[in-house]
C-alpha cells in the first residue's frame, strides 16, 4: 500500500472511532469521510461496507479485550471479586461505542453477524474466565460464555440507555455475579 492510500486509510479508521463513540455504529458513512478529510469514493475504496469499516475499528479493541482479560485473569483475590472484576472489564469494553453494548449483546451467539469474530474474542474471554473459576470449583455448573456475556451486555445495555453510573450498575453485576458462583 502505498504511503498516502495508507494514511487515508488510518485516518478513516480512527475518524469512525471518533464518529462511533459520538453517534453509534449506524452513523452515515458520509460523516465517517467528512471527519477524515476523504471523498466518500476514497472510504469506500479502503472499506467497500460498513461491515469491513467496523471491523478495523474494532481491531483496536480486539487488542484492548485480550490485554484485560489477561489482567483479569492474573487476579489472585476470592472468586467473586474475580468474577465482578470480570464484569466490571466486560462491561466497559462493550460500552466503549455508544450503541455497543445492544448491539454487541443482539450479535452475541448469532453466526450471521457481521460482527460474530468480535463476539467471539468475547465468548472465547468469558470462557477462560469461567475455565478458571470451575477449575476452583466456584462456578456453578452449566454455566455458559454466550450467556455470561449477554447478561452482563444487558447490564450495560440498560446501564447506556439508563444514563446510569457505576454506583447504579454494580448492585446489578453483583446479582449475577451472585447467580453464577456455586452455593458452598
Amino acid at each position: 500500500m502505498r504511503a498516502d492510500a495508507k494514511r487515508n486509510r488510518d485516518r478513516i479508521v480512527e475518524a469512525a472511532r471518533e464518529v462511533y463513540r459520538e453517534h453509534g455504529y449506524d452513523a452515515p458513512l458520509d460523516l465517517v469521510a467528512k471527519r477524515a478529510g476523504v471523498g466518500a469514493g476514497t472510504l469506500y475504496r479502503h472499506f467497500p461496507s460498513r461491515d469491513v469499516l467496523v471491523d478495523a475499528v474494532m481491531q483496536g479493541w480486539i487488542d484492548r479485550v485480550t490485554e484485560a482479560t489477561e489482567k483479569v485473569l492474573a487476579f489472585e483475590g476470592p472468586d467473586r471479586d474475580l468474577l465482578l472484576a470480570w464484569f466490571d472489564t466486560y462491561a466497559g469494553l462493550v460500552s466503549l461505542h455508544k450503541g455497543g453494548p445492544a448491539k454487541i449483546t443482539r450479535a452475541m451467539g448469532d453466526p450471521a453477524s457481521p460482527i460474530r469474530s468480535k463476539c467471539t474474542v468475547l465468548t472465547g474471554a468469558a470462557g477462560q474466565v469461567i475455565d478458571v473459576l470451575v477449575d476452583r470449583g466456584a462456578l456453578r455448573e452449566g454455566t455458559d460464555p454466550v450467556q455470561m456475556c449477554r447478561l452482563v451486555g444487558a447490564v450495560a445495555a440498560t446501564a447506556e440507555v439508563g444514563e446510569l453510573d457505576d454506583a447504579a450498575v454494580r448492585p446489578m453485576l453483583e446479582v449475577l455475579a451472585d447467580g453464577m458462583l456455586a452455593q458452598r
